[in-house]
C-alpha cells in the first residue's frame, strides 16, 4: 500500500498530521487545538464504540481523525455519527465503492461485511471524528472480529492519501451544513444510504434488552424507528444484531 503522506492530503483550514504509530488518533485530535486530521499508519490502541478494540494491521488500512469546534446544543451532539456517517457514504460513492451503505449507528458496510467503522467524542465544545477502513484484505482480520468483513481494495486502486482527502473534505463540508442547520436536512440522506432500510432488526439496547421490529428510518434527533407490534419505538442507544426481510 502507498505510504500516507500530510502533503498529499489537501483540506482547507485543516491542519494535516501524520504519524507512523500512536495509541489513538482521536486521543491526539482532542486534545489538539485548531481544526485538525491526525492520521497513522498504525494505532496501538485504536477503538470502536463501547470500547470495542479496532483491528487494523501497520498501513493496511485508513485510520484518522478530524477535529473541529461544533457548536450546536449538547442534546443534539449524539447525532454526529449519522452526519459524519452520510458524508463517508457519499464519499465512498464518488470515488465508485457505489454498494457501501450505513448500519445504524454508525458502521459502513458492504452487503453486509463491515468495511469501515465511525467513532465520535466530544470535548469542550471540540468535535472529533474517528473514521476507521479496511482496505488491504487480511485474511485473519474476519476471524479476529467474528464477522464478515470488506475491504477497500476489493473495489478500487485509488491511494489512500486521496481516499483520506475526499471523505475529510466531505466530513468538513457535512459538519458544517450540521452546524448551521442540525440534523434535519441530512436525516433523509442518511435513511436513502440505509442497508436495513424496511427490514426486520434485533437490536441490542445498551442495558442488554433485545427488541425487534422493522426499520422505519429516523427519528428526528437520530434515533432508529422500529415498528414492533406494540407500535412505534424509538432506538437512541444500541447495535443491531441481526437484520432479514421482512
Amino acid at each position: 500500500m502507498d505510504g500516507l503522506d500530510a502533503k498529499a492530503i489537501a483540506v482547507p483550514g485543516v491542519a494535516v498530521r501524520i504519524l507512523q504509530r500512536c495509541a489513538s488518533t482521536n486521543d491526539l485530535a482532542l486534545r489538539a487545538e485548531g481544526p485538525i486530521l491526525v492520521a497513522a499508519e498504525e494505532q496501538t490502541a485504536g477503538r470502536g464504540r463501547r470500547g470495542r478494540r479496532w483491528h487494523s494491521a501497520p498501513g493496511a488500512g485508513i485510520t484518522f481523525s478530524l477535529g473541529l469546534r461544533i457548536r450546536r446544543p449538547a442534546r443534539e451532539l449524539p447525532a454526529l455519527s449519522l452526519v459524519a456517517g452520510v458524508a463517508c457514504i457519499q464519499a465512498l460513492h464518488a470515488l465508485g465503492v457505489h454498494e457501501a451503505r450505513l448500519k445504524w449507528p454508525n458502521d459502513l458496510v458492504v452487503a453486509g461485511a463491515k468495511l469501515g467503522g465511525i467513532l465520535v467524542e466530544t470535548r469542550n465544545g471540540t468535535a472529533v471524528i474517528g473514521i476507521g477502513i479496511n482496505c488491504r484484505r487480511s485474511p485473519h482480520l474476519e476471524a479476529k472480529v467474528r464477522r464478515r468483513v470488506a475491504f477497500l481494495s476489493d473495489f478500487l486502486a485509488v491511494p489512500r492519501n486521496a481516499v483520506i482527502e475526499r471523505l475529510a473534505r466531505n466530513l468538513v463540508e457535512a459538519l458544517a451544513v450540521f452546524e448551521q442547520q442540525g440534523l434535519a436536512p441530512l436525516r433523509r440522506q442518511w435513511e436513502a444510504m440505509d442497508a436495513h432500510a424496511g427490514q426486520r432488526l434485533r437490536v441490542r439496547l445498551a442495558d442488554g434488552r433485545v427488541i425487534s421490529g422493522v426499520a422505519n428510518g429516523l427519528a428526528q434527533d437520530g434515533a432508529l424507528q422500529l415498528l414492533t407490534p406494540k407500535g412505534m419505538q424509538w432506538v437512541r442507544s444500541g447495535r443491531v444484531v441481526t437484520a432479514r426481510a421482512a
